[in-house]
């Protein structure tokens, strides 16, 4: 039955494998975790985009979901909405064959699910800070078929990662260019030179589409066949819509945060702790102090540590341990004397012992962070555990990447290098940038 209320409903994009945010994404070598459910400031991801959606009127959500994975995690995390106050519904296991593509995958699941009002797909790896009912103005003002949520960016950060949109005066998009090189967008859009600091706008993977209006383009038979072959939002649906006449328009939106990889988990993190995304400051709950911005769990301020006997109250009252900027703090986490944290989220149950510091880092839950240890830029998943100590501390920096039950023994340094769930690393350094160390064999070869 077709929707005909009049209201915008929500389309979840949950497909992928998650292969840029390895070893995050995984909850051992051989088992997935949907990006949906990637912890993320102390709720699951797609948590925070329902909420988000939630809060601006959307009561009504399908998730288009491939594999196994997707399907059954969000499944069991979310049910069918009840806990979050709105409505969830599932693709079929059955269209997943023909979900060739973020753009398939929409289209198959428009005819699906009989959707003919106004749906608003959303990418579940990223944060947004947007208008819903902006976005939807634009929308009736252009009369698109599709409006897409733009997201300005500088040259620099456009060049061979992101989509960029040309518009016209209307505000309607003209034409599509994916991730383009730095001179050709200079070539494209020569009024963003360094010398007029002119911005880019850029696909941020967010539309609200006229779902009948899709569904009667998507009859055309140039479209059906590349359906059923190969078809993305960004890269062939939308260029097809303007190339065929149908009235793309682009608005442009405050803020995106992309989580596809580990440096951009991090950086998106460090910005929503500092308070960068509006949207993401209404749904979280108040800090506990605004100079320095930081929260910190009632029960993880009464919890002592085992070698001082002092709360972390206490500590924090006397000057022993600094909370700056930007730090997320769960329940039940034990903080040692001497601790230093800044831009750092620490999950619950999770355990820091003297003398450590964390900058820009996300702790996961019930992990243990060794005596001394100086962690950078880095993300340490659910019950690893650092072991250092004041002789040979850890070192850790310039966006590593540590999986869920990892052992790293003391004197370990590292940069930018990834290890995947369960591995036990003995104590390693000078290992190039980007090395990723996924069984013991990997390990072996570096020792």
């Amino acid at each position: 039955m077709a929707e005909r209320d009049g209201g915008t409903v929500g389309i979840i994009l949950a497909g992928g494998r998650g292969e840029r945010a390895k070893p995050i994404t995984l909850e051992s070598a051989d088992y997935i975790r949907s990006k949906a459910l990637i912890p993320f400031a102390g709720r699951r991801l797609i948590e925070w985009v329902i909420d988000a959606c939630r809060e601006q009127g959307i009561r009504r959500f399908y998730v288009v979901a491939q594999g196994l994975e997707n399907r059954s995690q969000i499944k069991l995390l979310l049910g069918h909405g009840e806990q979050y106050g709105v409505e969830v519904r599932y693709s079929r296991s059955s269209f997943d064959r023909y979900n060739v593509g973020s753009g398939a995958a929409t289209l198959h699941n428009l005819e699906q699910w009989d959707l003919a009002e106004r749906a608003l797909v959303l990418p579940v790896d990223s944060v947004f800070d947007f208008s819903l009912a902006e976005l939807e103005a634009t929308h009736e003002a252009t009369n698109a078929v599709v409006t897409v949520a733009a997201v300005a960016r500088s040259p620099l950060e456009v060049a061979g990662k992101y989509g960029a949109m040309r518009t016209d005066a209307d505000g309607l998009v003209s034409g599509f260019v994916e991730k383009p090189s730095l001179a050709r967008v200079h070539e494209i859009f020569p009024e963003a030179t360094s010398d007029n600091c002119a911005l880019v706008p850029t696909n941020a993977g967010m539309y609200l589409v006229d779902c009948r209006r899709l569904r009667l383009a998507a009859r055309e038979p140039q479209l059906m066949r590349q359906a059923q072959q190969r078809l993305d939002w960004g890269g062939d649906l939308l260029p097809w819509l303007v190339e065929h006449g149908r009235a793309v328009a682009a608005h442009h939106i405050a803020r995106l945060g992309d989580l596809g990889n580990v440096e951009d988990y991090l950086v998106t993190l460090r910005q929503v702790l500092a308070g960068d995304f509006h949207q993401m400051n209404q749904l979280m709950p108040a800090p506990r102090s605004d100079r320095p911005r930081y929260w910190i769990h009632e029960s993880s301020l009464h919890t002592k540590d085992d070698v001082s006997g002092t709360t972390l109250a206490d500590k924090i009252a006397s000057g022993d341990v600094v909370i700056g900027q930007g730090v997320r703090i769960g329940r039940h986490v034990a903080i040692g004397s001497g601790v230093r944290l800044e831009h750092a989220d620490i999950g619950d149950g999770a355990e820091l012992r003297e003398g450590a510091r964390l900058s820009g880092t996300s702790l996961g839950d019930s992990s243990m962070v060794g005596p001394y240890a100086r962690i950078s830029d880095s993300y340490i998943g659910p019950m690893a555990d650092i072991h250092s100590t004041r002789d040979n501390p850890v070192r850790m920096d310039g966006y590593c990447a540590v999986g869920d039950g990892v052992h790293v023994w003391q004197g370990t340094r590292l940069t930018g290098v990834s290890i995947y769930p369960r591995l036990r690393v003995p104590a390693l350094a000078n290992l190039p940038s980007g090395t990723r160390l996924t069984n013991s064999d990997d390990i072996l070869r570096w020792i």
